[in-house]
């Protein structure tokens, strides 16, 4: 199966900017559709709640993009956006791609974490109080969503660039109580995650460059990680990954990569049983 010239993406957000150059040095050309209404799958700030996962919601906007070209291939992205799951003071990125082939129905996955997303949050009294959350998300760059703090979910206003803007908003959103700022998400308004994206689109490229030697269908690569290693004391599953499991989601053939540092066993401190 030889790789498409043109595919359809699923994006209202500017995504194609850094989508669309990796891909092009494999002679492919991305196609966005017109009106094609991505929100409809998912809000970051809630209106819309995405329904399912991360890759259900990247699905719904590839079958919409294909749907709208009439395009066999589709693509989409779909980032999520939150505390740190160890060190909650901290914001984390999951960033993740999908490739759609409707021709053979393959899905290629790649996944791409961002340790210091331009993810941040703050109330505020006035605007005044506002100047160094400003500096830190480096706004006007990043864009800003301004609602009142007891009603998160109704934006007075989203991507708000303009320091005037900003200052007559919040005006009003402070008049009755504290004003909540946040990030503005989409990709279009956040260069941070619009720099992600144009990474996660490179490792797409290097995945599809590579072709399974069974079936010569592109796309060889990270499937998922290995059986966990065992405890070295009590033999029980670790948190640890017992190497990288790499194959073809067209035919199913799967290869196991040992771990790098030829680890077969792990430390006790990784165990549930043996470290509660």
């Amino acid at each position: 199966m030889t790789l498409p010239d043109r595919v359809a993406l699923g994006t209202m957000h500017g995504k194609a900017a850094a989508i669309a150059p990796p891909l092009a040095g494999l002679g492919i050309t991305v196609v966005v559709p017109d009106g094609l209404d991505t929100d409809a799958f998912g809000t970051f700030t809630g209106e819309r709640p995405r329904a399912g996962t991360m890759l259900d919601a990247a699905r719904a906007k590839a079958r919409a993009a294909i749907a709208a070209t009439g395009l066999p291939v589709g693509l989409a992205s779909e980032g999520a956006y939150g505390p740190h799951p160890v060190i909650p003071f901290l914001a984390q990125g999951r960033e993740l791609l999908l490739w759609l082939d409707t021709r053979t129905g393959q899905e290629i996955v790649e996944l791409l974490t961002d340790p210091s997303p331009r993810y941040d949050q703050v109330e505020v009294a006035s605007p005044a109080a506002a100047t160094e959350f400003l500096a830190r998300i480096r706004f006007p760059e990043t864009a800003l969503v301004v609602a009142s703090a007891s009603d998160r979910t109704r934006p007075l206003a989203k991507g708000v660039r303009d320091p005037d803007e900003l200052h007559r908003v919040l005006a009003v959103a402070t008049a009755d109580g504290p004003a909540l700022l946040q990030t503005d998400m989409r990709a279009h308004l956040n260069p941070r995650r619009m720099e992600v994206i144009g990474r996660l689109a490179g490792q797409l490229a290097v995945r599809l460059a590579r072709t399974c030697g069974q079936c010569g269908a592109p796309g060889w690569g990270f499937v998922r990680h290995g059986p966990a290693l065992p405890c070295a004391w009590c033999s029980a599953p670790t948190l640890l990954p017992g190497g990288e499991i790499h194959g073809c989601t067209a035919c199913g053939l799967e290869t196991l990569f040992p771990r790098p540092d030829g680890k077969t066993e792990a430390d006790p401190g990784t165990c549930p049983l043996c470290n509660p």
